[in-house]
């Protein structure tokens, strides 16, 4: 089951403008991927992390402390990677594992202040970057692309929620 698509895709060939928009996306995906951007944002920020320690603390930033099993799935890794990487992040200061107030046997995880600096630094270097790329858009025209990305995230999600619904759903009913 597992590498079957959750739903058949409609049969129905893509717009042009949609295969424009996937294609940007590509562009950008690989552009915000790449190693030299990382490691220049991290030097510019004074964050000596690599791709995986950022993207989980960014994840923490993102959301209220989580147990680690979470953090997997909100990432879409292995638990073991998130387990070698927050033991990372705790002994650099980073992270602090806290009961989890739910189930006293279990622990979540949270920025301790130097987590939550380090992210506040990333995120700064990150936009002034992009301050400095999108200088000559005008104020309307940034939060036109701001309104549509944010849109189309919200529309992504959804669409993953309602596919995750049907999964559920037992084959038969309905």
């Amino acid at each position: 089951m597992g590498s079957m698509p959750s739903q058949p895709l409609p049969d129905v060939p893509a717009s042009p403008e949609v295969i424009e928009i996937e294609r940007a996306l590509t562009r950008i995906t690989y552009l915000s991927t790449r190693a030299r951007r990382h490691d220049r944002l991290m030097s510019l920020a004074g964050v000596p992390l690599d791709r995986a320690a950022v993207a989980l603390l960014r994840q923490i930033a993102d959301t209220e402390p989580m147990r680690p099993g979470e953090l997997a799935n909100r990432l879409g890794v292995e638990a073991s990677h998130v387990t070698r990487t927050v033991q990372q992040l705790q002994k650099s200061g980073y992270v602090t594992r806290v009961p989890d107030p739910d189930d006293r046997r279990a622990q979540r995880i949270e920025l301790t202040d130097t987590g939550r600096q380090a992210i506040a630094r990333i995120r700064d270097a990150g936009a002034r970057g992009m301050q400095l790329a999108l200088a000559d858009w005008s104020p309307q025209e940034l939060r036109q692309l701001a309104g549509l990305f944010h849109r189309m995230v919200d529309d992504f999600l959804s669409h993953a929620v309602e596919d995750e619904t049907e999964e559920a759903t037992p084959a038969g009913s309905g």
